[in-house]
């Protein structure tokens, strides 16, 4: 039976699984307004595409920030102030992305729309790259000492692995937002999205496979469980054969599905490779933090553990059901205002 302690670590890594599926396909849609979209009138399809949606897909992030502050504030403490900079720059590009969204179609001045456009690139790249490049050196190991500080420098978080990290989350979203758009665009643009897809398809096994053999000689994550992350490396590697071949056939949902599923199987290997570490300690694994010394205590988390589970069916059923209702497709060829 599980502990307490292992249900909020599966409920905050479910948190962040579920924000990079959904958040995932924002970030794509929002590069794709610049390297597929070719008229006012595209871009404009591609951000009603995720105008209903992607502020709540947000709230992921925000919610599993905040049950890692609930049940784990050694995790949460040394997280946020160790990466803290790293955060600071997420969320000002992600507020930046939100502004852009609501701006851009105030004023009809090329200067102005070229500007916010340029603002939700930005928006659009900034974060899954310091995502991937943040939670590539946690699995790789930062200098936690024994009172939990974490004391980095710039070459602890940013390095050659790390780096590279963080352009494959990057490049998975953007594919995952090009898939997207095969679902909610019409004609040539959906057909836009299909072709510049099949083309990142090579792009990003290099990647995958680099970063995967690359996490086999700098971690542990391959040993830990024994051959348990290999498994999900092959399960991968065949999730991502039937992307390509989805893409080929002209499978669109299931394309998306696919793309899904592995930025699905990338983000949740780390958080098994990590478990039961939160965060690992490049000075001494005995300084390690884990589900135990990382945790609130007993009483707090068996409060928590009922507020959650009384309040989370609320949040996914409403989320569902925004996506029903904003299921039709958008025609980039008729006017769109916003």
């Amino acid at each position: 039976m599980l502990s307490l302690n292992e249900f909020w670590f599966i409920l905050v890594a479910f948190m962040f699984v579920g924000f990079f599926f959904l958040e995932g396909f924002d970030f794509g849609v929002g590069i794709s307004t610049k390297f597929v979209a070719r008229t006012d009138a595209e871009r404009r399809a591609f951000i009603n595409s995720i105008g209903p949606v992607w502020d709540a897909n947000e709230v992921w992030l925000i919610t599993g920030i905040g049950a890692m502050f609930a049940a784990f504030p050694n995790w949460y403490a040394s997280m946020l102030s160790g990466f803290y900079l790293v955060f600071v720059i997420i969320l000002l590009a992600l507020i930046g992305r939100g502004v852009a969204f609501e701006f851009r179609g105030k004023a009809k001045s090329p200067v102005w729309r070229t500007t916010w456009d340029w603002v939700i690139l930005f928006g659009s790249i900034i974060p899954p790259l310091a995502f991937g490049t943040m939670f590539t050196a946690i699995i790789q190991g930062v200098p936690i000492d024994g009172d939990m500080q974490m004391r980095a420098s710039f070459s602890d978080i940013v390095n050659w692995y790390t780096l590279l990290g963080g352009v494959t989350l990057t490049m998975l979203c953007f594919m995952h937002g090009l898939t997207f758009g095969t679902i909610r665009l019409m004609y040539d643009l959906r057909d836009r999205c299909r072709q510049v897809a099949k083309k990142l398809l090579p792009i990003n096994a290099v990647l995958l496979v680099t970063v995967g053999v690359a996490t086999f000689f700098k971690t542990d994550l391959f040993t830990v469980h024994g051959n348990l992350l290999e498994y999900l490396f092959l399960a991968g590697i065949v999730v991502y054969l039937f992307l390509g071949y989805f893409l080929t056939r002209g499978r669109d949902g299931w394309a998306f599905f696919s793309s899904g599923l592995v930025i699905m199987l990338v983000t949740g290997s780390l958080f098994i490779g990590l478990f039961p570490r939160v965060m690992i300690s490049s000075i001494n694994e005995a300084y390690n933090l884990t589900i135990h010394n990382a945790a609130s205590g007993a009483y707090s988390l068996k409060v928590i553990t009922y507020l959650g589970l009384t309040l989370l069916p609320f949040v996914l059923g409403y989320q569902i059901w925004s996506y029903y209702v904003f299921r039709k497709r958008i025609n980039h060829k008729e006017h769109m205002e916003y």
